[in-house]
């Protein structure tokens, strides 16, 4: 019965979310975002002051709900605008109307029409339907409205699609009892009753992700664990009683293989609370941590018995002398000194053998026949890249059994865009081996047997048999989880601190019993395209909020990455100087160019006659062409100087906070060495290098003017996150005078000058490189030369031909896993937005 008032609710909380964006005027938002963007602000549905702020408590369902609720909808109205921002080219499609239907409330109308090769509609996506197409102009159309594409299915030689309309009226302020009719909705509705007519549509982007998180919010009421949530743990008693225990050769391995804090986080997952919240600064293994909970979860089991009425300790009789015990236990258990006569019978790898999916030589789990319960665990995080880094870790590293021993539990990877690397255990890639499978048996049966062409039974079928289930939060809602016969125990958010609240919610509908939120709130925050919603709190993740509301967080605090030059300053402004150093990290760090003071481990290159630009069309990015000019040189030089330590391309990045300033440098390392730029260099945007390491990164901050702000710079996490990428040394290229109106980078700057590490940089940049200046900057204690200096002398060309040469030899090479710090990274690119 619960399950069908919970299947109810959802059918109701959807409908609603359809009803209100399907009722909106696509033109009217444009229009209403230009003019917010005209006044500096932004607002939504006419009225901001409405909106409410994200708070740090809630006093019951109803408060939360009708705070996130409108904010999860500005977002929607945001992500639909950004989309058509984007589009550089708009392609209107024609169908013909072939059929009308009405039904609770919406229209459904069938639309053949063609759809090229590599154009994508997929179920879920919203278009905007008009009676002729919109080429701009003040002349709006007067026949339009939104669907959602509900099916897609083939129609002779084309796509006949089944989308869903709201042609009621426009709704109000979200309430759904306050409908006004509008004349182009009328119109719509006239328009597709008759038969035939033809349609223009027009995709605008995908709902599937937004309405999986206005699900999540309305339905939490139904998590056995809302109350946490809603007080932010401040109503929690949180107990250090380990819930779960673990075998004596898996607790010896935990013990010998990981530090004192990390060890703290995994023996806190034994723990009987329901949330275990786990701070990861850069370089301290989060990612090894999580491998580490990952065996142990698996290979726990319960101190506790369950019952019809509850949860219930073991009761234990009064401790008799150990004599006594050998006397009950040889009376009752003569096959103690033997062998049991079940185990006799067992097969000699277990009762239930799991087995490598992806052809490694690591031996399939040998599950004793003591073992009374298989947790099931779903892993989750914000972005396919970030997933893919724990899956090819699993993949490679296994996880241990209760004997210690590494092995390969049988693990699936849910959701678009796997790596090559991973592809084995996607589960396209299962549903596609396991239709063949059936298809071929079909046919070897002479179609006597099923035909195996039901994908979704396929994939539930594929699901139900794994131990680790990996997804995106977004796709942790997908339809194809309500069909697996046993939820998940165990939900592990990687990255945390990356989502959104709402988005963090999705994954836990599954009813699990015990959630880890493993991530760092210094670090990125979440995406979030809607400035109003932004500036109301909706960024701040569940991981902050339950942080800020006294939450105990397990943090990881031995990094084995950085240099303790680079690592010192971040350590002390992020993490309240509470960074140790992992043993002979000084040493394992330290590289042979260190002996100029300009190459590293910390150093500020003040780029004072820079100047910041908008390239046109490029929305809120920005670029510094003097910077790029600079960092070319720099980077030429440190190859030429150190060729075979920096030859491969996987050494080095260069870092901006800004895309167009990531596309710049792409062009310019093009047209300067002759061959594309990922060939010799990694260069991304701070978003897009989370997680990863390189032994230097050059970081260009950009921004430089004589009066303004240094806009989304002024988020001081992407700061945190580019400088703690580099290993050996970090180079930061920027304006001092432009970034000091910031505090914290006024503290970077001062930390550069105080370290005598902040050079001032004038044109000609070139002189800076001549072997005369580098020859002074020789970074030696008996004889240092003045570091902060002014230079401005003739032009010294330095020689590209090696660069070049090299560069050939240079390919992409396959995704390596980086153990340095116990936190692998994928060699590929991340999300580059801003």
């Amino acid at each position: 019965m619960a399950l069908d008032k919970e299947k109810l609710q959802e059918e109701s909380v959807i409908r609603r979310f359809y009803q209100i964006i399907l009722s909106w005027d696509y033109f009217r938002l444009i229009k209403e975002s230009k003019k917010q963007q005209n006044n500096g602000v932004e607002s939504g549905d006419g009225d901001t002051s409405a909106l409410p702020k994200v708070k740090s408590q809630y006093k019951d369902v109803d408060e939360y709900i009708s705070t996130y609720e409108p904010l999860v909808f500005e977002e929607a109205k945001s992500q639909i605008i950004k989309e058509n921002d984007d589009e550089e080219v708009i392609e209107w499609k024609l169908g013909v109307v072939k059929s009308c239907t009405e039904a609770d409330g919406f229209h459904f109308i069938e639309l053949p029409c063609e759809i090229k090769e590599g154009e994508s509609v997929s179920q879920n996506d919203l278009l905007l339907l008009s009676k002729q197409k919109f080429l701009g102009g003040k002349k709006l159309p007067t026949v339009y409205a939104f669907a959602l594409v509900e099916h897609i299915r083939r129609f002779s030689e084309a796509r006949l699609l089944r989308v869903r309309l709201n042609l009621a009226g426009e709704i109000s302020h979200f309430d759904t009892n306050n409908v006004k009719s509008c004349t182009r909705l009328l119109n719509m509705r006239s328009h597709i009753s008759e038969p035939e007519r033809q349609l223009y549509f027009l995709k605008i982007c995908s709902l599937s992700t937004i309405a999986r998180e206005y699900l999540a919010v309305r339905s939490i009421s139904y998590l056995p664990y809302k109350d946490l949530i809603l007080s932010a743990g401040s109503k929690n008693s949180c107990t250090t009683d380990q819930g779960w225990k673990i075998p004596l050769p898996l607790k010896e391995h935990v013990e010998s293989n990981f530090n004192h804090y990390q060890r703290e986080a995994i023996t806190a997952g034994l723990s009987s609370n329901a949330f275990i919240l786990i701070q990861g600064p850069p370089g301290t293994g989060k990612t090894q941590t999580i491998l580490g909970l990952l065996s142990t979860i698996l290979h726990a089991t319960p101190a506790r018995v369950h019952s019809k009425s509850g949860m219930l300790e073991l009761k234990r009789g009064p401790q008799l002398p150990i004599e006594e015990k050998q006397k009950h236990w040889g009376l009752s258990s003569p096959w103690l000194t033997g062998i049991n006569p079940r185990d006799s019978l067992m097969p000699k790898d277990g009762d239930d053998g799991f087995y490598p999916s992806t052809g490694n030589e690591l031996k399939p789990e040998a599950v004793t026949s003591s073992r009374k319960y298989r947790v099931r665990v779903l892993v989750c995080a914000p972005s396919n890249s970030a997933l893919d880094e724990i899956v090819l870790r699993v993949l490679n590293g296994g996880v241990r059994d209760e004997d210690n021993r590494p092995y390969c539990p049988k693990v699936v990877r849910i959701g678009l865009k796997a790596h090559h690397s991973i592809k084995s255990v996607a589960l396209d890639e299962l549903v596609k081996q396991k239709r063949t499978t059936a298809n071929k048996s079909s046919t070897d049966k002479q179609g006597s047997g099923p035909t195996g062409t039901d994908d979704d039974s396929i994939r539930a079928a594929i699901l139900d048999e794994a131990t680790i289930v990996f997804s995106t939060l977004s796709f942790s809602g997908s339809h194809v989880f309500s069909k697996l016969n046993r939820s998940f125990d165990v939900v592990i958010i990687d990255e945390a601190a990356q989502a959104v609240e709402p988005a963090t919610l999705v994954p836990l509908a599954n009813q699990c019993k015990k959630i880890f939120l493993v991530g760092d709130p210094a670090q990125l925050p979440a995406t979030v395209i809607s400035e109003t919603a932004k500036n109301y709190g909706y960024g701040k993740s569940l991981f902050e909020r339950l942080m800020e509301g006294g939450y105990p967080v397990k943090m990881l605090k031995t990094q084995y990455r950085m240099h303790p030059e680079i690592r010192s300053f971040p350590s002390r402004e992020f993490y309240e100087d509470s960074l140790e150093d992992g043993e002979d990290i000084r040493s394992t760090t330290e590289r042979e160019w260190h002996k100029y003071s300009c190459f590293g481990p910390f150093c500020f290159f003040d780029i004072h006659e820079g100047q910041e630009t908008r390239p046109p069309g490029s929305g809120s990015s920005w670029v510094n062409v003097e910077e790029v000019e600079f960092v070319l040189l720099l980077y030429q030089k440190l190859v030429t100087l150190y060729p075979d330590a920096l030859k491969s391309g996987n050494k080095l990045a260069i870092i901006s906070p800004y895309s167009q300033q990531v596309k710049l440098f792409q062009r310019r390392f093009q047209e300067t060495l002759g061959v594309p730029a990922e060939k010799v260099v990694d260069i991304c945007t701070v978003d897009g290098c989370q997680g990863r390491e390189k032994d230097i990164v050059i970081f260009s901050c950009v921004r430089a003017s004589k009066d303004k702000g240094i806009g989304f710079l002024e988020d001081d996490r992407r700061m945190n996150v580019g400088i703690t990428r580099a290993k050996s040394a970090v180079l930061v290229v920027g304006s001092a005078s432009t970034l000091r109106r910031s505090e914290r980078w006024n503290k970077l700057v001062e930390s550069a000058e105080t370290r005598e590490s902040l050079f001032k940089v004038g044109k000609p940049y070139s002189s800076f490189f001549s072997d005369e200046k580098l020859k002074s900057m020789k970074a030696t204690i008996a004889e240092a030369a003045p570091l902060v200096m002014e230079v401005d002398e003739a032009d010294t060309n330095v020689p590209l031909d090696n660069v070049a040469a090299d560069a050939d030899q240079v390919q992409a090479e396959e995704p390596e896993v980086n153990d340095g710090d116990g936190d692998g990274y994928m060699e590929y690119a991340g999300d580059d937005e801003d």
